[in-house]
């Protein structure tokens, strides 16, 4: 008979994160939708606060774990140019597409369909980002093909709640999706020296394409929205994997991207032999064109990367709860309260101003102050809440210790996605020139920009200094080297402005933090044991 000894006894870790609603859990989230118009799909969104912060979130680990792999040739050697994907991929996109993360706006237009929707979309980036890139694209792209009336087909699909992972036509799908092809390698951001050819056919709209893409992303799309050189210029094309006389299009999937992140959704380089596309828009206007998708893919990266910090502040929250260090639990250790309230107040200010944004979007149609403001916010919002997100999941990682390094805990995914989203649809220099450019160019964005923050005047000593200097930056011409400097400060301002109109709880304790004029850089320097409770109580501790 063996001795048994107790050589593997499990105490001081947390339990498993389980299953949460990052609905119900999220009272930043719930009052800034209601705050922007949102409030009757709030049912909807607690429906899928629930999938998402349960069956989803267990899905995207065998999603990420499995990643896509390119099928170039059947066993035949023939073209197949196919992405394979882990079932549990295909399972996350038909409830994203159920739900309406990608058609919502369109499917069910009206006042507070675009901040529902957006809301859909920061629940999903919580539970399954790679994800969140083919859905962003999906449903930019329905108002650019709406206004083609030979591509309605398309855009019916594109905003319908079905999805077919199938690769067939789409006159064989009830629902689609769709991906874009820009970025070419001797260009980047700079798609006006794009090489790709597009050569005229003789029915009217009908193209075809020779050359290459650099990033090509989610190539197992229906359809693409690229970029290429007509006779008149950088023009904006339909490109489908199938051609209209049932055969594949001549898209060839070269190599599928060896990313540092976003490991479940493909990313590819591609070249087209002669592949057939419809011509969107006229021919020299398709940087114009692209443009009118830019909003809401933009709010989309910003939506995505304020999702992500709350997803890491809950870990962390989570971990501190149940774990112990010299004879207390974390959370109740002074100088660990005090980074995990600092990261909460980041969380807090990231989702009031991308459901800001979201609301400045919704309402943009009818509205021409909503227009002006959504047009600027989204570039701030875009390069400063995207470059946020790194900092708070590297700090997120580490308030977990060793076990925040390990692929179990699900933080090094966090981190590893947390850079994209400041890459993703024009990086931080290329939104703070934008930024600039709208100012100097656009009047109407100036004013609506200083309306929104004299709004907010008069509540915080110390917003009110920090928007005399903001307003004194813009008074004088910018040097585009300084770009970032003012476009932090505007961020920043844009950030206070929300929290403090909507009367947050958090509110002056963010400002003190953010807007002082000796405050830190660091996470976990904030002066008050007030401003610590008040924030962790916020944030669900």
């Amino acid at each position: 008979m063996h001795t048994a000894f107790a050589t593997h006894i499990v105490d001081n870790q947390p339990p498993p994160f389980g299953t949460h609603n990052l609905w119900d859990d999220d009272a930043a989230l719930r009052e800034a939708v209601c705050r922007e118009g949102g409030e009757a799909f709030s049912i909807r969104l607690a429906e899928y606060g629930a999938l998402a912060g349960g069956r989803l979130l267990y899905l995207a680990d065998d999603a990420h774990r499995d990643r896509p792999r390119l099928l170039a040739y059947d066993a035949y050697g023939r073209r197949q140019d196919r992405v394979e994907f882990h079932p549990a991929y295909h399972k996350v996109m038909g409830a994203a597409i159920q739900h309406g993360v990608a058609g919502l706006s369109w499917t069910q237009p009206g006042p507070g369909a675009h901040v529902a929707r957006a809301a859909l979309s920061f629940l999903h980036y919580q539970a399954e980002p790679g994800s969140s890139c083919p859905l962003t694209m999906t449903h930019a792209a329905v108002p650019v093909l709406q206004q083609v009336p030979a591509l309605r087909e398309w855009a019916d699909k594109a905003a319908a709640p079905y999805y077919d992972a199938r690769c067939v036509s789409i006159t064989h799908k009830q629902g689609i999706t769709l991906g874009m092809g820009m970025t070419e390698k001797q260009g980047g951001s700079d798609v006006r020296s794009n090489s790709t050819r597009a050569t005229p056919l003789v029915a009217d709209g009908e193209y075809t394409l020779i050359g290459h893409k650099w990033f090509f992303s989610a190539p197992m799309s229906d359809g693409f929205l690229v970029l290429a050189q007509a006779p008149a210029g950088v023009t904006c094309f339909l490109l489908p994997r199938w051609r209209p006389d049932g055969h594949a299009n001549a898209l060839r999937i070269l190599r599928l991207k060896d990313k540092q992140g976003d490991w479940s959704n493909a990313s590819s380089e591609v070249e087209f032999e002669n592949a057939w596309a419809f011509r969107i828009g006229d021919e020299g206007r398709g940087v114009a064109t692209i443009l009118q998708m830019v909003m809401f893919t933009r709010l989309d990266c910003m939506l995505g990367s304020a999702g992500l910090m709350r997803m890491a502040v809950r870990r962390v929250l989570h971990h501190i709860g149940h774990r112990s260090a010299f004879g207390k639990r974390l959370i109740e250790q002074p100088l660990m309260r005090n980074v995990v309230a600092d990261l909460v107040l980041e969380s807090e200010a990231a989702t009031a101003l991308a459901l800001r944004v979201a609301g400045a979007v919704d309402r943009a149609a009818h509205d021409p102050h909503a227009a002006a403001l959504a047009r600027v916010a989204t570039a701030i919002g875009k390069f400063w809440v995207c470059k946020r997100a790194s900092t708070v999941a590297a700090e997120a990682q580490e308030c977990c210790g060793g076990i925040g390094y390990i692929e179990e805990s699900q933080m090094p995914r966090l981190f590893r996605q947390s850079p994209l989203n400041a890459i993703w649809e024009g990086c931080s220099n290329i939104q703070c020139l934008d930024v600039l450019r709208a100012l100097s160019r656009e009047p109407e964005t100036l004013h609506a920009l200083r309306s929104e923050l004299e709004q907010a005047k008069g509540v915080d000593a110390y917003f009110d200094a920090a928007f005399a200097t903001g307003m004194a930056m813009l008074a004088e011409p910018v040097d585009p080297a300084d770009a970032r400097r003012l476009v932090e400060r505007l961020a920043l301002l844009l950030q206070g402005a929300t929290l403090l109109r909507a009367n947050n709880p958090l509110a002056t304790h963010w400002c003190v933090s953010r807007l002082a004029a000796a405050h830190s850089a660091s996470f976990g320097t904030l002066a008050s044991k007030a401003s610590m409770d008040a924030a962790l109580a916020r944030g669900g501790a």
